[in-house]
């Protein structure tokens, strides 16, 4: 379906892609990962052309993307790209937004356009919203009436750019779940995103890109699971655990709740467990004080989406106490907010660390 040989890509001095190879095969789903600046937009604007690349080839079903006579806004007809902004029309109803590339482009009568428009509306569960305009629809609302107009195009491909990086967190899934219907329906899929949990759900192959390549590329099982190469397993790490160190006592509290707040919406953590887990750091690290013995702390928060289980993890020098186990009028408050906290606790130690586990109860 799409065929890629040594594609590169440079602004100016600046390499952004570097020699990329690939096959994607009719039906595949592809889910494109990597830290950002990695190139991975650019790396899907460059396969439908909107950023032209450097060097290498590009087939689409056989045809010669760079040929100077390839009609690309003929195979573009085919292949749709969903962006992270909508890009809807303000000025013209959903009806409209969906009608008006079908009817000029694939010259289709404004009834069959409307009719199909219907039939896409109600796929995404939009049935009601045919005469809205997008300044009254939610984010999560827009993001799905654009897929709904690409599709109006009836695609073969659909190159997808972070399509969910502009919502709200509570936004998220809607979009998502509205992209897992697409895969089943074995659409030729390309998609760019931050969402670990959904790409291991919906991809038959998983890309990671890192430093304008291919670095290592598998199943969702190996990438996820069981990944061979270090610069990938240390970005799975990242992306399904949150890890923090504070120096001293001086910390900025602020950034930390801002990171832990981040995590859990990025991992759809229910709002009390995230309060839950808020309170709790700042509770245990107001039991740290401000000794230097306790410090550097490293924090590291897991999240299981199965069984919905919070863990903290707080290191520090080996010789420091159990915080939990201090004693005094200062300390009581917090110790007993953090019981009514906690499912569970452990404290180990060695020569090189000490480290307090500590578990969430769900709500």
């Amino acid at each position: 379906m799409i065929t890629v040989e040594h594609l590169s890509k440079s602004f100016g001095d600046f390499s952004v892609l570097r020699d990329i190879s690939v096959d994607i095969k009719q039906g595949e789903v592809i889910s494109i990962i990597g830290p950002s600046g990695s190139g991975k937009s650019t790396f899907l604007r460059c396969i439908n052309l909107l950023d032209r690349p450097s060097g290498g080839k590009i087939r689409i079903k056989g045809i010669d993307m760079l040929d100077r006579h390839t009609d690309v806004a003929k195979v573009r007809q085919k292949m749709n790209m969903v962006f992270q902004s909508f890009n809807l029309f303000a000025h013209l109803s959903v009806i409209d937004n969906l009608t008006l590339a079908p009817m000029k482009l694939l010259g289709k009568s404004r009834q069959e356009a409307e009719r199909k428009a219907h039939e896409l509306l109600r796929l995404i569960g939009l049935g009601e919203k045919y005469y809205c305009f997008p300044d009254e629809l939610s984010g999560g609302q827009k993001q799905r009436v654009a897929i709904a107009r690409c599709l109006a195009m009836e695609p073969e491909i659909i190159l997808f750019d972070e399509p969910t990086s502009a919502l709200d967190p509570t936004m998220v899934s809607e979009v998502l779940s509205v992209i897992r219907r697409l895969a089943k329906e074995g659409l030729t899929m390309l998609i760019v995103t931050h969402e670990m949990d959904f790409a291991r759900d919906v991809s038959t192959r998983v890309f990671y890109l890192d430093e304008g390549a291919i670095y290592e590329q598998g199943t969702p099982g190996e990438i996820f699971g069981n990944p061979g190469r270090e610069k990938t397993k240390a970005f799975i790490r990242r992306q399904q655990s949150l890890y923090q160190r504070l120096f001293s006592a001086d910390f900025d509290l602020y950034s930390l709740n801002a990171e832990v707040e981040s995590f859990c919406s990025r991992h759809l953590v229910p709002l009390k467990s995230r309060h839950g887990l808020t309170l709790l750091i700042e509770e245990v690290l107001q039991l740290y004080g401000t000794s230097s013995s306790f410090f550097p702390i490293d924090i590291t928060v897991n999240y299981s989406e199965k069984t919905g289980q919070l863990e903290l993890l707080l290191e520090s020098p080996p010789g420091s106490a159990n915080p939990l186990e201090l004693q005094g009028e200062d300390s009581a408050l917090g110790l007993a907010i953090i019981r009514n906290l906690l499912l569970d606790r452990e404290f180990t130690h060695s020569d090189n660390r000490n480290i307090l586990k500590l578990y969430l109860k769900n709500p």
